[in-house]
């Protein structure tokens, strides 16, 4: 091993600066540490002026911006939602009819349920129109400043609209 270390010294642009023991390389000295270069950088960021990274309060909120977080929003909670409905069947005694019973003679108003329909519909109808809007630009349509925002107001009439239809039914 140490002869093998020494045949690797003699032929290393760092020969001069290394020194091997009998089994242990030596690294070359640095000028400064890790934490001290840490320190000028944040020194420099902090005389500049910047951000400590690029965040959501640094950048003026826009139509694509918030369609973005609203699409990784709602796919995150309605695979949440349906993952907990299926657990809940599997594991909850009796069958779902009982389920509906108990809701039906909790006697709830009709503004509530609608409101309710409204609320289980508009994340499933955003979800579903946005997708449709992203697979359009999977195939390269669509990526133009002023289409992005129009197919955005799109979206977003399409859901309101499906979402009233849905909770009237």
């Amino acid at each position: 091993m140490a002869l093998l270390l020494r045949t690797v010294a003699r032929h290393s642009v760092y020969a001069s600066h290394l020194q091997f023991g009998p089994l242990c390389r030596h690294a070359v000295p640095m000028g400064t540490t890790a934490k001290e270069e840490m320190n000028k950088f944040w020194a420099k960021n902090a005389n500049l002026n910047r951000p400590m990274s690029p965040h959501i309060t640094v950048y003026r909120w826009s139509v694509p911006m918030v369609m973005s977080i609203s699409h990784r929003a709602t796919g995150i909670g309605l695979s949440g939602g349906i993952s907990l409905f299926a657990v809940a069947a599997l594991v909850l005694p009796g069958n779902f009819s009982n389920y509906l019973d108990l809701i039906h003679s909790m006697s709830y108003g009709p503004a509530f349920l609608a409101f309710s329909k409204f609320a289980l519909a508009l994340p499933v109808s955003f979800h579903t129109f946005n997708g449709i809007r992203h697979l359009r630009w999977d195939v390269g349509k669509g990526f133009k400043i002023p289409q992005v925002y129009r197919s955005g107001y799109t979206v977003l009439t399409l859901t309101l609209l499906t979402s009233i239809a849905l909770a009237s039914i």
